[in-house]
């Protein structure tokens, strides 16, 4: 079955974006193996707005070969956005209710693994319904001092199990967890 993967960037002091959506403190080095993280995948699950903003994102002309192929390779993957607000715009599939039976649809298709990408909302959604089978958490080097948090609002503890870590030349350091239930 496939799995749901959170992969996400975060500051030293937990936020996910600063206090103006800003996350240009994000860094993205060779090391990181980012391309292998995305080889591992098939399907991207988007809020409206994270896809309104990055689903059909193209860099800008100038930008560098990395960087457009990387974004090639992003956009070569199939995308689910959950939303309440329609229309659809033909490239991904749009879902506006019943998220829980609808995600162990697509986990049940044959494939690889899905990056649940976000935004805020859609990942306490997904954290609150226990869809989550593996964070994969890039903690930064910076501290903000305000922005949005990763865990804002949790209705209850979580207690997850480490199951990896890397550390990268940047100073970034990722932690990867499975919740307890999922641990074996």
């Amino acid at each position: 079955m496939k799995k749901i993967i959170l992969d996400l960037a975060v500051t030293l002091d937990g936020f996910i974006e600063g206090p103006n959506g800003e996350i240009d403190w994000c860094i993205l080095d060779e090391d990181m193996d980012f391309e292998g993280f995305l080889s591992g995948i098939d399907t991207i699950f988007y809020g409206r707005m994270s896809y309104d903003t990055w689903g059909n994102y193209r860099p800008d002309a100038d930008a560098g070969d990395a960087e457009k192929k990387l974004w090639e390779n992003v956009h070569s993957k199939n995308k689910v956005v959950f939303t309440s607000r329609p229309p659809d715009d033909g490239n991904a599939l749009f879902i506006y209710s019943d998220i829980s039976a609808k995600v162990a649809e697509i986990k049940q298709q044959k494939g690889k693994d899905i990056w649940l990408y976000g935004g805020a909302g859609l990942i306490k959604t997904f954290i609150e319904l226990e869809l989550v089978d593996i964070y994969r958490i890039s903690v930064h080097p910076t501290v903000l001092g305000k922005g949005k948090p990763l865990f804002e609002d949790l209705k209850e503890r979580m207690e997850l199990k480490l199951i990896g870590s890397n550390t990268f030349k940047s100073g970034v350091v990722q932690l990867i967890y499975t919740p307890f239930k999922n641990a074996e």
